[in-house]
């Protein structure tokens, strides 16, 4: 484990030390005006803290899933929300 840190911490002495000159921009391409017209900002939405109790099994699966599974999470319960509301709003 101290091989690693040991080789990030030599990687990130050599990053502090490079100038501005010797980093290669050629594979990113040149942003014009037009760019800059046509994307717009979204900014994260709030999100509330909470304790949820959650069958064991259901949470492993998710978790199996990889980085970002509580994401994962909220984004399965909103699909659910949506569509329930969107049924609830067919049904008025």
């Amino acid at each position: 484990m101290n091989v690693k840190k040991k080789s990030i911490s030599s990687d990130l002495k050599k990053l502090d030390n490079m100038k501005e000159a010797d980093i290669d921009y050629s594979d990113i391409p040149p942003l014009d005006e037009s760019f800059f017209q046509r994307k717009t900002v979204t900014l994260p939405r709030k999100k509330d803290s909470l304790t949820l109790r959650v069958d064991h099994d259901v949470l492993e699966f998710f978790k199996q899933q990889g980085k970002g599974y509580q994401t994962l999470i909220n984004a399965v319960l909103r699909t659910y929300a949506h569509t329930k509301q969107h049924r609830q709003q067919k049904n008025q």
